[in-house]
């Protein structure tokens, strides 16, 4: 029987390092390149930033001109010989905008959204300081199903908002409808 054994008598034996450096050379070609890519995107970035502040510099000092032209206004309307005229033309302006809602829309969108079961019992518009409406109602059904489903229609329609539900109101021997007092953001325009 005879083994074979095989022995290297050089002082450094043979290693196949060839493929380990040519790897290892594409890696680093490829981590330059990032590191080149890197660099100029930050120069690039840094130029962007310095053209963003300039703007925010211009448009802060937009805004301290009109704050100040708003203040001066402000001032003179806000003078004792000018406050009756102030206070009347808020007046005025506020009955026109109560006017300018027009009901035939208003009844027309809600026709829309409310199930065949669910009776409107009362609505209410108002306007904000926003020229926004809100719709205060009182709505009532047999059951609180219609309603829900009235909810949702009313918050995926492009006419109407964000819908509140203030209380629920039970049936009484009187009135045999489940009550909700809602409030919603309607978006006719004024």
């Amino acid at each position: 029987m005879s083994l074979k054994l095989s022995v290297n008598l050089a002082s450094e034996p043979f290693r196949r390092t060839r493929a380990m450096l040519v790897a290892s050379g594409a890696v680093a070609v490829l981590l330059a390149g990032m590191l080149a890519l890197l660099i100029t995107l930050s120069v690039a970035e840094t130029g962007q930033a310095a053209q963003v502040h300039q703007n925010i510099l211009r448009l802060e000092a937009q805004m301290r001109t009109l704050s100040a032209e708003q203040s001066r206004l402000e001032a003179v309307l806000r003078k004792t010989e000018n406050a009756e005229v102030l206070d009347r033309s808020l007046f005025l302006n506020s009955l026109l905008y109560a006017k300018g809602i027009s009901w035939t829309r208003l009844f027309d969108d809600l026709e829309k959204v409310l199930p065949y079961n669910v009776r409107l019992i009362q609505i209410r518009p108002q306007v904000n300081s926003q020229n926004q409406i809100s719709l205060e109602m009182v709505v009532g059904a047999d059951s609180s199903e219609p309603v829900i489903q009235m909810l949702t229609r009313l918050e995926r329609s492009p006419q109407f908002g964000e819908t509140l539900i203030h209380n629920r109101m039970p049936p009484s021997q009187s009135d045999p409808l489940l009550r909700f007092r809602l409030s919603v953001n309607y978006a006719q325009k004024l």
